[in-house]
């Protein structure tokens, strides 16, 4: 019994010091370099837009395939040359929410495990990291698409 609460009291004393040891996370300047780079790509991404709307003559139903494999084309060109890591690593959370950060996300896993073959390597290790992403993006869709359907419909029998 005085052992057990000489370890809780240690574990305490660590956690104390281990607090007053961690360094202070610039929390707002992150955010800010997240929203901006995230922001930075979407600028991009509407660049391209306008850009086949223009000279390749898309309308604005159809602009959206073209542009968004552009991106990924380019966010995954990136990648193989190691700049989108770099950047990533400068932006933080900025560069995982656009398509890019998935096309930089199963990329990576296939320069990674390149090495064990293209079957077992690239393609066994590839939705490694990608899936969940996947699974967790389609549930939360899943989940705001039913508020959403339940909020429309509040508001369309008031």
């Amino acid at each position: 019994m005085m052992s057990s609460t000489k370890s809780n009291m240690e574990t305490e004393n660590y956690k104390q010091v281990a607090k007053r040891m961690e360094p202070s996370r610039p929390v707002g300047m992150r955010s800010l370099k997240a929203f901006l780079v995230g922001g930075f790509i979407c600028l991009i991404g509407q660049c391209i837009q306008v850009f086949y709307m223009t000279f390749f003559n898309f309308n604005e139903a159809t602009v959206g395939a073209p542009t968004v494999a552009t991106i990924i084309f380019i966010a995954v060109l990136l990648t193989g040359f190691g700049v989108y890591d770099k950047f990533s690593q400068f932006s933080g959370g900025g560069t995982l929410v656009p398509v890019s950060g998935f096309a930089n996300a199963m990329a990576s896993t296939a320069i990674e495990y390149r090495s064990e073959g293209y079957v077992l390597g690239v393609g066994g290790n590839m939705f490694k990291l990608a899936g969940s992403v996947i699974v967790f993006g389609t549930v939360a869709a899943f989940i705001i698409g039913i508020i959403y359907a339940i909020v429309t419909q509040q508001w369309e029998v008031m």
